[in-house]
């Protein structure tokens, strides 16, 4: 053979060697190309989900895995990675905890999108009382009220005794406007479980703002069971109460009372300067709004008030500097932006 043959018989043989190798490279990069890969991969390789992961690529099929992961993310703010976890989970396995995990995530932001997820997750477990609970929550946040109470009374015909979903179903019907069947159910509630403080509280409020007398003999059993005198509720609600009768001089007693039993309880600060408001008596309103903004300068109500009293002594300027505050620090406030525009 001709060295000139061997030569263009060896560069042959390279340029089939480069092939073959191209080929090889091409086929790895396309392998791994292909590999599923998460949108959170650089989430979930930090610590303290970094574990888990290693986990879940040495067994994907194990559904506890990715819902241990999900709690996790979703306990540190990450609630899209959480959401398809729990999702994941809910793939591999049908089981309520993987279900509520999505729904409760979903109705955060998507309430719709919750809804129709719980509706399809239902049919797999139809006698989830949770699950069901769960789709009048979603139905309430979308303002599908009649919907809500519908699935409320459905819980409530197999589960007559459960307190939590006569709460729900009284404040559904408060907010349809039915505010004496609210109370006649929160009272069912109270006749099962009087023991239940925060009960206590919703039932005094709704008695208190219905001008129910009923509220200062709740009330006072509450006081009564509070050997430490460490609640301030009870003086609060009884408070709303004479306000509402136009007893005003017991009225700031017993916002008194309940400031003098919680120094920070904001809300009866608003109550009692909102009184002294009503007397015309706006400087030593003021005061007291005035005070309030030095215990939380970023107490959205008490701008509000303390602009409706400089309203009130002409101090105008400085009414809509502070109305405006209020909108800026809670933008649903339009009652405050409506003042403001007023003013102008």
């Amino acid at each position: 053979m001709s060295k000139g043959l061997l030569r263009r018989g060896m560069s042959l043989f390279s340029k089939i060697i480069l092939v073959t190798v191209l080929i090889g490279n091409f086929f790895i990069i396309s392998c791994n190309n292909n590999k599923p890969t998460s949108p959170f991969s650089e989430v979930l390789s930090q610590p303290p989900f970094a574990s888990l992961t290693d986990s879940i690529k040495k067994e994907p099929q194990n559904d506890g895995l990715y819902f241990r992961r999900a709690v996790l993310l979703n306990k540190n703010n990450f609630p899209e990675p959480a959401l398809a976890d729990f999702q994941k989970a809910w793939s591999l396995k049908k089981e309520e905890k993987y279900a509520l995990g999505i729904s409760t995530i979903l109705a955060d932001k998507k309430p719709d999108s919750a809804i129709a997820f719980l509706s399809s997750a239902l049919k797999e477990m139809p006698n989830s009382f949770l699950l069901h609970l769960s789709l009048a929550h979603s139905y309430s946040a979308q303002n599908k009220t009649d919907d809500a109470v519908k699935i409320c009374n459905e819980i409530l015909q197999h589960n007559p005794d459960q307190v939590d979903v006569m709460k729900m179903k009284a404040e559904l019907l408060d907010k349809k406007g039915n505010k004496d069947e609210s109370i006649h159910i929160l009272e069912k509630a109270y006749h099962l479980t009087p023991f239940d403080v925060d009960l206590n509280y919703i039932l005094a409020l709704k008695y208190a703002e219905s001008k129910n007398a009923k509220v200062i003999s709740l009330c006072d059993s509450l006081i009564k069971k509070d050997s430490l005198h460490l609640h301030a509720e009870p003086y609060y609600y009884k408070g709303i109460y004479y306000s509402n009768i136009y007893d005003k001089t017991k009225a700031l007693a017993m916002f008194n009372e309940a400031i003098q039993h919680d120094y920070y309880f904001l809300d009866a600060y608003i109550e009692k300067g909102a009184v002294l408001y009503e007397q015309k008596k706006y400087n030593d309103a003021l005061k007291v709004f005035q005070l309030v903004n030095t215990i939380s300068a970023t107490f959205a109500d008490a701008y509000y008030w303390i602009a409706k009293c400089q309203q009130a002594l002409g101090l105008k300027e400085e009414a809509l500097l502070n109305y405006n505050r209020a909108y800026g620090l809670d933008k649903t406030f339009t009652q405050a932006k409506d003042s403001a525009d007023k003013l102008k």
